[in-house]
């Protein structure tokens, strides 16, 4: 991801505290400190893509939608509702709950 990186990388750099934890729950995987965060970035293998969409923050929380491309399909999709709520009757068969 080198080359998408480098002006990526400088504009979040920005945004991160010099103690932050980054966490992968999927790996179990932890990175402590921009530094460290932003060599795993920077050297990550691969030809991947990375694009930022969007940066929201109110100086204590933020939210950061960041586009990652490595095979060039969507591998995936993740859909934000503003509530709360119990899904609908009648589609148990097509989900699975967590």
């Amino acid at each position: 991801m080198r080359r998408a990186w480098s002006s990526l990388g400088d504009r979040l750099g920005s945004l991160l505290s010099e103690d932050v934890v980054y966490e992968m729950p999927q790996t179990q995987e932890r990175i402590r400190g921009r530094a460290a965060f932003m060599r795993f970035n920077a050297d990550y293998p691969g030809d991947g893509h990375l694009r930022m969409r969007q940066v929201v923050a109110d100086g204590r929380f933020a939210a950061l939608w960041l586009d990652v491309s490595q095979s060039g399909l969507v591998e995936r999709i993740t859909d934000y509702w503003p509530e709360s709520n119990d899904p609908p009757a009648g589609r148990e068969h097509l989900v699975e709950r967590w």
